[in-house]
């Protein structure tokens, strides 16, 4: 319970020392990597570009081995400097847990409400099906990056490392450019 206050009170701190920065999110890759081919694997994992103004990411995890049950999920934040260090967020969350009480954890929600609203990831344990993100848009993430939670103009790494049953199965790594 202290960790959620902790981390709570650095998100409100943040919040504060970087209130007034204007930002634009701009997608620059997106590399998703199974762990265990016999459990998971993607189908697509791609940044589209439509326009110059709508652009957006789509990935399909297909599973292999359900009803999954247990599942957490290790979430990092990075900044490039000299190669991608630590920003603010590393944390792991069991994801069934949290499902079934989303105000638990207000960091982890903000989180997951990045692609909640593209995604069939949106109920409780067991996932008996293929897993779907699908059209998270530039224009979402912007708002949720500039408005909602502002950051630091950088080059960024959002990092994810899904576990089932407490074996790493796949990595989602998402880059963008803050400017």
């Amino acid at each position: 319970m202290k960790h959620n206050y902790f981390l709570l009170l650095q998100l409100i701190l943040f919040l504060h020392l970087f209130r007034r920065i204007a930002s634009k999110v701009e997608f620059t890759n997106i590399k998703c990597t199974s762990l265990d081919k016999e459990f998971d694997d993607f189908e697509y994992c791609h940044l589209k570009s439509v326009n110059r103004s709508y652009k957006y990411f789509s990935l399909k995890a297909n599973l292999y081995k359900i009803p999954i049950t247990k599942v957490k999920v290790n979430i990092a934040l990075l900044k490039r400097y000299s190669g991608y260090k630590p920003f603010l967020y590393n944390f792991t969350v069991d994801a069934c847990k949290f499902l079934k009480n989303r105000k638990s954890n207000r960091v982890v929600a903000y989180f997951h409400d990045l692609f909640l609203a593209h995604s069939n990831m949106n109920h409780t344990c067991p996932f008996d099906h293929d897993l779907l993100v699908e059209k998270v848009s530039i224009d979402f993430i912007n708002k949720q990056f500039t408005e909602v939670l502002p950051f630091p103009t950088g080059d960024y790494l959002f990092q994810s490392n899904w576990f089932a049953y407490d074996i790493n199965r796949a990595e989602v790594n998402v880059y963008f450019t803050l400017s």
